[in-house]
């Protein structure tokens, strides 16, 4: 899918929430600035979520109740290494009634299960290219 600027990207996020089930990891893929962030804050904006969405890079995790439902939005960037989130409990987050996405997933190999979503973000100079893999079995 072509996102050619911040307002297409929202609109992605927000499509994707009908596909949301309680218990999905969603693992998101791409360099910095890619628009990671603004995705998961289409997703939240998609479920009714009317605050303010920051990435959670210094926090490591944000949390979001809306439409009682749980939604943990992880940014790993800054971890130094995967055993960290077993200090944290994130086996804790990955229940079955939250859904969680997760940037820079790779920072958590090894601990991190396989995720239900893989969202891919290209950057194509101004514009993004998005792809999306399930893993989830119908």
């Amino acid at each position: 899918m072509n996102i050619k600027n911040e307002e297409a990207m929202l609109k992605a996020g927000k499509e994707l929430v009908a596909q949301l089930k309680p218990g999905m990891l969603i693992f998101l893929i791409g360099d910095l600035g890619a628009g990671k962030t603004t995705f998961v804050r289409g997703v939240l904006n998609g479920m009714g979520h009317m605050g303010s969405v920051k990435s959670p890079t210094y926090n490591l995790v944000e949390e979001y109740n809306v439409d009682n439902r749980q939604v943990f939005h992880f940014d790993l960037y800054r971890l130094r290494d995967s055993e960290e989130l077993e200090y944290m409990g994130i086996r804790d987050y990955l229940n079955e009634q939250s859904i969680c996405f997760v940037e820079w997933p790779n920072k958590g190999a090894g601990l991190l299960p396989k995720p239900d979503l893989q969202v891919e973000i290209t950057i194509n100079g101004c514009e993004r290219e998005l792809l999306l893999s399930s893993n989830m079995k119908v």
